[in-house]
C-alpha cells in the first residue's frame, strides 16, 4: 500500500487533458422548450444537474405517496418536461454503439453512468473519464470551466465517489481514491496492457486530482479521510477557502458553510459519506446533526457560484443525492424514502431559483435504478416469501397454457415470511416480507410497520438493475428531455446549453 505525498504536476495534468480534447463525439441537438417554462427562448447561462443515485421510477412513486399521497407530487414531478434515460454500459475494451467491436453491459454502475453524462461516451463499470479502451475524454465540467463558467460539485457521498468524481477526475478504476492506495486499486492491465507510471493521470488517486485540477470552484460533500495535508496545501495555493481541515481531519459544519462567502470553497462535512437524514433527525444533539442538508448545500452553492460570474457566462452545478442508492443496496426502505425526500427538497431549491432567474436549465435524473424497488398490493406477498413460484391459473385456456406448469405455487413459506420487516418480523434476518408505511392518505393513527399502512414496499435484490430511469427538466430548451434519451445524450444537452464543445 502507498500513501501519495508528492503534488501532481499541474502542467502534466493540463497537457494530458489538452490531448484528450481531440476526442470527438456527437452532441445531441437541443429540442424546443418545454411547455409551461417561463424562460422559453431565453439564452441559458446556468445548468443545474441533479442526480438521485439509484433512483428509479418506483422510488419516485413511493416517495410521492409516502409524503404527499396519491394525488400529490414531488417537486421533481412539477418540472414540465418528463422523459426516460437508458443507462446501459459497455464491456472493457468495447467500442462505442454502432461500432463493430461494441459489446453492451446492460447494467451500469455509477462510474460508467457518470462518464456517460459527464463525457458523452459509453465505458466499462468502474471507469471514470475514460473510454472503454482507456482513452481520456474531457468532462462537461472541465469544458465549462475552460470556457469561463463557474462550476460546482455537491454530494452526500464522499466527493471522491463515482458520481462527483466523474466530473473532476479520470481513473481506470473508481476505487483509486486515496490517500492510501495500491497499484491494484488504480491500475487495470486489461485496459492498458502494462503497468503505467504513477505520473499518468489515470492512475493518480482521485483525491489528488480533485485537489489540484481546479475543475470545480465549489466542492461540498463527504470524504475528508481521502484528503491529507498536501491536498489542503494544494487547494489553498489555488485560492480555495478550506472549511475544516484535511491536515487535522477536522470536518466542516453547517455553521461554517453558512458563514463562508468566497468564490472558491472546499468543505467536507464527514470523513466518509454524509449521515442519513433519519439518523440526524432522531439524534439532533449528535455531531452528525451538524452536517448540512443537501438542500442547504444546493442553496449555498448557487449563492457562491453566482458570485463572480462573467458577463454572458453563468455556472454549471452538479448535485447528487447519493444515499438513495446506498440505502437501497441495504434494502432499507425507510431510509431510502427519507433520502428521496431530502433530494427532492434540493430539487425545489434549484427549481425555485430557475423560475426566478429565467436563464437556468434544471435537469433531474438518476444514474441507474437500484435493487428493483417495488410497490406491491396491500396484504399480499412477494415471490421471495413464497414456497413456490406463482402457478399458471389460466391453464384451462390452451393459448395461455405455459409449459411446464407450476403446481402448488403462490403460497407463503413460513420460514421466509415471518411478518412485516419494519414491524413484527424485524428481528428475523431471514425474513423477505415487505416493509409497510403510512401515507398522506392514511387515517390518523395508522403507523409504519403495520398491516394497516397502505404503502407496501419490497426489493428484488441488493444490486443495481438495468431499468430505464426518469428524467425531469425545466428551463430554456428543456423539451430536449421530453422523450427517451440515452445517458450519453445528456452530455450533448448540457454542453449544447452552455455552448461549449470538445
Amino acid at each position: 500500500m502507498k500513501r501519495s505525498t508528492a503534488l501532481t504536476s499541474a502542467g502534466a495534468v493540463v497537457a494530458l487533458m489538452a490531448a484528450s480534447l481531440t476526442f470527438g463525439a456527437a452532441s445531441s441537438a437541443i429540442a424546443s422548450p418545454a411547455a409551461g417554462s417561463k424562460s422559453q427562448g431565453n439564452q441559458i447561462t446556468n445548468v443545474i444537474y441533479l442526480l438521485g443515485d439509484g433512483m428509479g421510477r418506483t422510488h419516485v412513486t413511493a416517495a410521492r405517496e409516502r409524503y404527499y399521497g396519491a394525488a400529490g407530487s414531488l417537486n421533481m414531478e412539477k418540472l414540465p418536461a418528463h422523459g426516460y434515460v437508458q443507462t446501459y454500459a459497455v464491456q472493457k475494451n468495447s467500442g462505442q454503439p454502432g461500432q463493430a467491436d461494441f459489446v453492451p453491459n446492460y447494467v451500469t454502475d455509477s462510474a460508467s453512468a457518470a462518464t456517460a453524462w459527464a463525457s458523452g461516451v459509453k465505458t466499462y463499470n468502474a471507469a471514470l473519464g475514460v473510454t472503454a479502451k482507456g482513452k481520456l475524454v474531457p468532462t462537461a465540467m472541465e469544458l465549462a470551466k475552460r470556457a469561463g463558467y463557474r462550476t460546482g460539485n455537491v454530494s452526500t457521498a464522499e466527493i471522491t465517489d463515482a458520481t462527483p468524481a466523474g466530473q473532476m477526475s479520470h481513473a481506470l478504476a473508481r476505487g483509486c481514491q486515496g490517500p492510501v492506495y495500491s497499484e491494484k486499486s488504480c491500475q487495470d492491465t486489461a485496459i492498458t496492457g502494462s503497468v503505467l507510471p504513477t505520473t499518468d493521470i489515470r492512475v493518480t488517486p482521485i483525491a489528488k486530482q480533485i485537489a489540484r485540477n481546479g475543475t470545480a470552484d465549489v466542492i461540498l460533500g463527504g470524504g475528508l479521510s481521502r484528503f491529507d495535508s498536501a491536498d489542503e496545501a494544494a487547494l489553498k495555493a489555488q485560492g480555495y477557502q478550506v472549511l475544516g481541515s484535511p491536515a487535522t481531519q477536522t470536518v466542516a459544519t453547517k455553521t461554517d458553510l453558512q458563514q463562508v462567502s468566497g468564490k472558491k470553497v472546499f468543505a467536507l462535512f464527514n470523513k466518509g459519506n454524509l449521515t442519513i437524514e433519519k439518523t440526524k433527525r432522531e439524534n439532533p444533539a449528535s455531531a452528525e446533526a451538524a452536517e448540512p442538508t443537501l438542500a442547504s448545500m444546493t442553496k449555498k452553492s448557487i449563492e457562491l457560484l453566482k458570485n463572480g460570474t462573467k458577463k454572458g457566462k453563468g455556472f454549471y452545478l452538479q448535485v447528487e443525492g447519493a444515499l438513495i442508492d446506498k440505502r437501497s443496496h441495504a434494502n432499507d426502505a425507510a431510509q431510502t424514502l427519507e433520502e428521496i425526500k431530502a433530494f427532492d427538497d434540493a430539487v425545489k431549491v434549484a427549481y425555485d431559483f430557475a423560475k426566478k432567474d429565467g436563464h437556468t436549465l434544471v435537469i433531474v435524473t438518476a444514474d441507474h435504478e437500484c435493487a428493483g424497488f417495488n410497490i406491491i398490493e396491500k396484504g399480499s406477498f412477494t415471490n421471495a416469501e413464497a414456497a413456490n413460484p406463482p402457478v399458471n391459473v389460466d391453464s384451462g385456456n390452451i393459448a395461455n397454457n405455459s409449459s411446464p406448469s407450476r403446481p402448488g405455487g403462490n403460497t407463503k413459506d413460513a420460514s421466509r415470511s415471518t411478518g412485516i420487516v419494519n414491524g413484527s418480523g424485524s428481528g428475523d434476518p431471514h425474513n423477505f416480507a415487505p416493509a409497510t408505511f403510512r401515507t398522506a392518505d392514511d387515517p390518523a393513527g395508522v403507523e409504519d410497520g403495520t398491516e394497516d399502512a397502505s404503502l407496501w414496499l419490497t426489493y428484488l435484490s441488493g444490486n443495481h438493475t438495468g431499468a430505464d430511469v426518469p428524467v425531469y427538466a425545466y428551463g430554456p430548451n428543456a423539451g430536449a428531455l421530453q422523450r427517451t434519451v440515452d445517458n450519453t445524450d445528456l452530455f450533448g444537452i448540457v454542453t449544447g446549453a452552455l455552448r461549449v464543445r470538445k
